[in-house]
């Protein structure tokens, strides 16, 4: 027997592609990470505003606590009864937030002046012309 057949023996075939994916997910994840490490987090900060820097952080630290929830699971405990669970939620609450602000910045805002102008200039105004030359008084106004 190879090697590879001794493997395949260590656990169900029904699993072997949900291993292969799963295998090919961390390393895209030591990728991602790698990538992320090799720049000084000062460094980085420093180039984002910061909002884009709050994003970071949390993702950064949604990241690291998936990842420990997962090592929870491989060691046979149920994450869910875990103080990670309560952390997860937290952290979810605050990128909640964080969205709301993004949503809010890119909203169009009123410009208050611009819009007084815009339905002053649409209504119609009578010009002093109208109201010598029209027949009938106008509305609102009485006669003296």
């Amino acid at each position: 027997m190879s090697e590879d057949d001794t493997k395949m023996e260590e656990y169900p075939t029904e699993i072997h592609d949900y291993l292969v994916s799963f295998e090919k997910s961390l390393g895209s994840v030591d990728e991602m990470l790698k990538t992320m490490m090799s720049v000084p987090r000062s460094e980085l900060l420093q180039k984002l505003n910061p909002l884009e820097q709050a994003k970071l952080d949390l993702v950064s630290v949604y990241t690291l606590n998936s990842m420990f929830w997962v090592y929870l699971v491989t060691q046979g405990i149920n994450p869910k009864e875990h103080p990670v669970k309560q952390e997860l939620e937290r952290i979810r609450t605050y990128m909640n937030k964080v969205k709301e602000i993004a949503d809010k910045k890119k909203a169009s805002k009123l410009n208050k002046g611009a819009a007084s102008r815009f339905v002053r200039n649409a209504l119609w105004e009578p010009s002093a012309e109208n109201e010598h030359t029209s027949k009938t008084p106008p509305k609102g106004k009485k006669r003296k």
